[in-house]
């Protein structure tokens, strides 16, 4: 959520975010809606204190003896007034209805590194990593080289639950495992980050915390009595600090998951419809931490750093991403993707997104901390370490073999009890 008051005393500076992301000038209309709501709290403070008077009034004249009847019918319809007022009304520094219904909709403003760009051929490559592998034989596609194996099955997963869902057998279905196992535990003994086992069924607080209400209702899965499937851990994971006041000492908090996440793809008609690539439902590592207002920029670096770190224990040629203003999610100030080389595809595909948020979702949750200034928003940062489905397509792809069978990366080894699936 935005800061109302940046936006009262920069409108041309958050116009100008605006653009870079796409939309038009906006501040107008939002500082319009804001002059409305000040004085509606005018109006309130201004009735406040006309009740307090007659209040006190009526306190006098029953002290007297006197009738104060009249008195006390002035005051009821005073207090209904008052009542009527408030329903419309919010504290000081949060905006109320009227503005929010805007402000809500708005993605987040990008950091001053961000390049000004509208897709994907806007973003900057930063670096690469790895050799791409050679092959004496065509390459398959990992579905090709699954599918021939007899361990990844699209069609009878269609029968039981439609398209975008697979059945992993056998050495894949271990593999999904062994990912998540080994993910974990790198992100755990050595990156400092605490495991957690969160709810994949929540509220639409919680999802509005995080970013993905109001705006993209349509993209997550609703159950029949109010809950929704998180379309990632983050949003479980950045919650757990909401509505709170952490103690900066106790700052930076680390938290990482491995849950299934369901996405339902809207708008995504013809895109991957073979393969893993694109799934309702899937699993992923996530990474969430929670920091003071100076650290994010530092934290998202680190961020990054551990996703990397993963690709290239498991030997994975990989590239890394700087998205452009247009490109990145919703919430994010910035954003690096990790992108790994497939074989079969001849390009590179995300794995991974790393985002700094900012104060984005701080405000949203009313997530703070003690500082020498007070009580201050947090800044959050999320990051995909790795995303599974996604990291079984470029194990298949980049170490498969002309007899179709796939070489166990030598990390995984231990984890698989194996160091070839055939």
């Amino acid at each position: 959520m935005h800061n109302i008051k940046f936006i009262r005393e920069n409108p041309k500076d958050f116009d100008e975010a605006m653009v870079k992301r796409g939309l038009g000038p906006i501040s107008e209309e939002i500082l319009k809606r804001d002059k409305e709501v000040r004085s509606g709290k005018a109006n309130l403070q201004e009735l406040q204190q006309q009740a307090n008077e007659w209040a006190k009034k009526i306190g006098q004249l029953k002290a007297r003896g006197e009738d104060a009847s009249e008195a006390i019918a002035k005051s009821k319809e005073l207090k209904a007034k008052l009542a009527e007022a408030k329903k419309s009304t919010d504290s000081e520094d949060i905006p109320t209805e009227l503005v929010d219904e805007l402000l809500y909709t708005l993605p987040n403003i990008p950091d001053e590194t961000v390049p000004v760009g509208e897709d994907e051929d806007d973003n900057v490559e930063v670096r690469r990593w790895g050799d791409k592998p050679e092959f004496s034989f065509h390459p398959k596609e990992h579905f090709e080289l699954g599918e021939n194996l007899g361990q990844m099955d699209f069609e009878q997963a269609a029968k039981i639950s439609g398209s975008r869902f697979v059945i992993l057998k056998g050495q894949l279905a271990k593999l999904e495992r062994a990912l998540c196992n080994f993910m974990l535990d790198i992100h755990t003994k050595e990156f400092g980050y605490e495991e957690v086992s969160p709810p994949i069924l929540v509220r639409d607080a919680a999802m509005f915390g995080s970013g993905q209400l109001p705006k993209f209702a349509e993209d997550s899965f609703e159950t029949t009595d109010g809950y929704r499937l998180i379309p990632t851990a983050e949003v479980s994971l950045a919650n757990m600090v909401r509505e709170s006041i952490l103690n900066e000492e106790d700052l930076p908090l680390r938290y990482t998951a491995c849950t299934p996440c369901f996405r339902s793809e809207a708008g995504s008609a013809g895109k991957d419809t073979r393969g893993m690539i694109r799934q309702h439902q899937f699993w992923k590592v996530e990474m969430v931490s929670v920091v003071d207002e100076k650290s994010s920029a530092e934290e998202l670096e680190r961020k990054v750093n551990c996703a990397e770190e993963i690709l290239k224990r498991l030997g994975i040629p990989y590239r890394l991403m700087l998205l452009c203003s247009q490109d990145m999610g919703f919430t994010a100030i910035k954003t690096y993707d990790l992108e790994v080389w497939l074989p079969g595809q001849v390009r590179y595909r995300e794995i991974s997104s790393c985002s700094n948020c900012g104060d984005f979702q701080a405000r949203r949750m009313n997530t703070r901390y003690k500082s020498d200034k007070g009580n201050v928003f947090a800044h959050t940062l999320n990051g995909s370490g790795l995303a599974v489905g996604r990291t079984i397509v470029a194990i298949l792809e980049n170490y498969q073999n002309e007899d179709g069978s796939i070489t166990v990366p030598e990390a995984l080894v231990g984890y698989m009890g194996c160091d070839i699936i055939d």
